[in-house]
This record gives structure tokens, sequence and C-alpha cells, in this order.
């Protein structure tokens, strides 16, 4: 199947947005002025692609593009010979990127994955030159706990949270040195237990079950089956830990481990100024702190400057500078970016216009403006990534018998629960109710205003009595509650259930849920209504 040929699916649609984000990225969103200096041009300004091009023009050559373009992978299903025009028409490329992860992730690294497709043939159409959607993949993250586990809504309606076991628990290296072991056949089993047999589901199981077994590593499972799903849409990949990623970021590498102390100062007063304008740091500027890492005794760890020298954060050794170079001499793959320098380390290797990002990634943006001209470059345009909330018929059915909407059920379950008894008080009792708490509310103004003809002292019992009553009917209307949530057990249920799959454990269900829940029930066009409904509005 072509990518965008089906509309929609039968018994699935989907809520789509932007999620939303802390108060800095509500304010980029909105384009307020009062961010603009942390941010720069706004991605609702079409003529921000323009000057950004004319900018990668002036900083990236032929020989240039052509580095850039080895650097990628091509996926199953790609086409190669848009890299050629890439390169002979002086192409530029939007940008977005994850952590490896199980299973390929929750439901929002397609989504970023989708969103980057379609901003990229817009600025293309705009631009009229090639522009390369690329999915930086992060290998070189050490987060095993984070990597390694996915959740899934099973048949029988709970959220399942697995994990692979850590092969290595004492030390941290980049995921794309950790190599599973057994204990991956036997989780990838449970998953695929969760899942339901379709006409789809054969497809996606024999995917996942080829791509994560033992003596492969995370990153390599999360290649393969983010580009098996991607690849059709003309999604290019590339690796952090990419051997042309490597050779062509040495020199920024280095460049942050001799100007440390400069950067951190840079650093540092952006902070202060976010901080000042009353906006919180989406990560910390630590004392004495490096943006890089060095694999040692522990594993993957932070460089800290220690008088002339560094110091591992986890083991304490301490390291010159001159064997901060041996070790990458040796191995290219020793020294590797935080999660600051990354993205300035992509925008030296691609002529990147736009990077797609979700809210934690545009809040820590906010950070590196200045950081980016200290390094000799400039922040590409920020788009956020496009949001999709999954409603299942059978979970629009319970929405719509209780008059719920989607963002009801992100409240806590008592308060749904509420809501919900609110809804199942019948009409006649709630007609009641009203027209009482009104006559009170009423007569009990009149009678204030008629006891000050006897005595003005009056106006002080009377409050009394007004508010003892109302304390009463109060209580009346909570035991009605209570009666109609023993009524309504059954209904209740549903409405738990409806909640598992759009907030399960209190979070958007982008977050947590698989996307192969909907793959194994409706298969490839899951991905092509989505690619369909990321609608790109630069204006």
């Amino acid at each position: 199947m072509q990518k965008g040929q089906t509309k929609e699916i039968p018994n699935l649609r989907f809520v789509i947005g932007h999620p939303q984000g802390g108060e800095l990225v509500r304010a980029y969103m909105a384009n307020n002025e009062a961010v603009r200096d942390f941010y720069g041009p706004h991605f609702r300004d079409l003529s921000a692609f323009f000057l950004k091009a004319e900018e990668v023009d002036g900083t990236f050559d032929r020989a240039a593009r052509e580095r850039a373009a080895e650097a990628l992978i091509v996926p199953p299903g790609g086409d190669r010979s848009r890299l050629d025009r890439f390169v002979d028409e002086g192409g530029y490329m939007v940008t977005t990127g994850q952590q490896a992860a199980l299973f390929g992730g929750p439901l929002f690294s397609l989504y970023k994955a989708l969103t980057a497709v379609r901003l990229a043939e817009v600025l293309e159409d705009k631009l009229e030159r090639p522009v390369i959607p690329v999915f930086w993949v992060g290998s070189e993250d050490h987060d095993w706990e984070e990597a390694s586990q996915v959740g899934v809504v099973g048949v029988d309606n709970e959220i399942h949270h697995l994990q692979v076991a850590n092969p290595n628990p004492s030390r941290t290296p980049p995921l794309h040195k950790v190599q599973l072991n057994d204990d991956v056949s036997e989780v990838v089993a449970e998953f695929l237990g969760h899942l339901p047999d379709t006409d789809f589901s054969d497809e996606y199981k024999a995917l996942l079950g080829d791509a994560f077994i033992p003596g492969k590593t995370l990153v390599d499972g999360f290649h393969k089956t983010l580009q098996y799903l991607t690849g059709r849409f003309g999604l290019f990949f590339t690796d952090a830990a990419h051997p042309v990623v490597k050779r062509d970021s040495a020199e920024v590498l280095l460049a942050e481990l001799d100007r440390a102390e400069e950067f951190e100062g840079v650093l540092q007063n952006t902070a202060d100024a976010l901080t000042t304008a009353g906006y919180p740091l989406q990560v910390s500027i630590l004392k004495d702190s490096v943006n890089l890492f060095l694999e040692g005794p522990a594993g993957r760890e932070r460089l800290y400057r220690q008088n002339s020298k560094y110091r591992l954060r986890r083991s304490g050794d301490e390291v010159s500078r001159e064997d901060i170079q041996k070790c990458v001499d040796a191995d290219p793959l020793a020294l590797s970016p935080n999660v600051l320098l990354r993205p300035v380390v992509e925008a030296t290797l691609f002529p990147t216009l736009a990077y797609v990002g979700g809210p934690g990634e545009l809040a820590y943006f906010g950070q590196l403006r200045d950081y980016f001209a200290a390094h000799g470059t400039s922040m590409p345009v920020l788009y956020p990534r496009h949001a999709a909330m999954p409603v299942e018929a059978k979970i629009g059915k319970v929405l719509d018998k209780f008059g719920l909407d989607v963002d009801a059920l992100a409240q806590p379950f008592h308060e749904v629960v509420g809501d919900v008894a609110r809804h199942e008080i019948p009409d006649k009792v709630k007609s009641a109710l009203l027209e009482l708490r009104t006559t009170i509310g009423s007569r009990m103004g009149e009678l204030t205003i008629a006891v000050k003809e006897v005595d003005p002292t009056l106006s002080g019992p009377v409050k009394q009595v007004r508010t003892d009553v109302f304390s009463a009917f109060d209580e009346l209307e909570r035991k009605v509650l209570q009666a109609v949530k023993r009524g309504s057990e059954i209904h209740l249920s549903q409405v738990e259930k409806a909640q598992v799959h759009l907030y399960p454990g209190g979070k958007p269900s982008e977050r947590v849920q698989s996307p192969f829940y909907f793959l194994t029930r409706y298969g490839g066009p899951v991905l092509d209504v989505l690619y369909d409904s990321f609608k790109v509005n630069l204006e």
C-alpha cells in the first residue's frame, strides 16, 4: 500500500492535536513575544524556513551534503534516488529522533516520524528543493530502565508493563553495545500473547519476533521495527553511533571538551534568564559539568571539570585531555554528547531546516539558542510533533453514554466517577434539587432583607441558618450521588476500562501504549490515517 490511501478506519478514530507541555512550551506554541529571544523565528512564519535555508546554503556545499547523505540509512521501501537529488539539487533536512526502545517504543515515536515526513513534504513544495525527513536513533543513550520496557493494553482490557532484564546491571554502557540475551525471547512471547489474532496480526508478530532476538541489541530491533513501519512514507534514518556520524562529529565533541567552562557559562546565562522570566528549566546546568560522556569503568559516564583534568561521575576516575584523546583515537564511540550537545552535533552534520520535537524537547531547546551560536551555528526552526488520541468505537460508545469527552478521563478516577454519577442522576431528581436550591437561595435572600426592618442584628442569625440549610442540602446531594454510584457499578466498570485505554496509569496513551495494539487490530491503514491526519500549517 502506498502512503495516504486510507482515509478512515471502521471502529477507530483519532483525536488530533499537539501535546501542550509546560508554560514555556505553551508560550512558544502561541508565539508569545516574551519567549522569542529564547527560540528565534517561529514555525508559523513561513519566512523563517526560507531564512534558515539561506543560512544552510552558506554552510553546506555539495561535499558537505555528500557527507550528510553518507550518514543516512535507507529503510526497506525507501527511495535511494532521493539522496542523489538531495545532493545534486542542494537539498535540506527535517530531523526528529528518539532513544531506541523495546518494540519501537510507545505511539509518540511514530507520531514524531510521521510529523517529520509531513513537514518535509510541505517545505519541499514551498522551497522547490528536496527536503529529506530524517529520524535520529539515540543509540548512545544508556538509560536501560527506560528503553527496555513497553506498555500494552491486552485482550483483557488491562494495561501490562513488560521489561527486558538488564544483561549487565552493574554497568551503564550505551544501548548499542548491550546485546540481548535469552530473556528477550520470553518478553517477546509474553507481549505477543497480549495481542489478538486477526487478519493483520501475523505480519506484525513476525516483525517483532525477527527484530528482537538474542545476540542483537535494542537498537537493532528498534531500527528494524520503525524502518519497517515508516519506510514507505519516505523517512530516512541515521544513528548516533553511525561511523560517519562519529567521524564527522569528532571536532565538535573535542571543541566542547576544550571550551567546556566557556560553554557552561553560556548555558548558565540562558538558564538564569529563563528563571528570571519565570520559566522552569527542563535541564539543570550542573557546576563544572561537561556536556559529554566518556565510556569508562562503570559504562557511559558524565565528564566533569576538575582542576586541569576531568573526572568521571560514577567511577570517580580522573582523566587528562590526552587520556580522552587516546580513548577517542582507539574507539570513536567512546566519547558522546549529552542531551544539550546532541542537537548541536546534528546541526553541524546535517543541513537541517527544522526539528520536530515533543514538549520536553521544545522545552530544553529554549535553553540552547546562545549555545548553538557559541558553537558557530544556529538552531533549526522548532516544529511541535502531532499528538493523536486513538479512540476505538467501543470506547467512544462509553464516552457518549455518559456525556464524557476524551479529556475528562485524564482526571483521577474518583473525579471521573463523580462526573459519571452526576450524569446518571435521573432528570426528575436533578430538576427537583436545582429547583429546591434555587428556591432556598431566593427565599433566604428575601428573609435577610425582611428581618432588617425588625432588627438589623437578626441578619447574622439568618446568615447562619442559610449556611446550615445549604450544608444540609450539600449533604443530601452527596447522599444522592453515593446512591447513584452504588447502583452504577457496572457502568463505572465500563468507564474504568475506557480510562485504561485512553489514559493508562494516568498518562496519555501515546506515552504508554504500543502501536502494535492498533496495528494488529486494524492493520497498516492505521499509519495511513495518521499520515493523512497530520496536517502541517506554516502560516
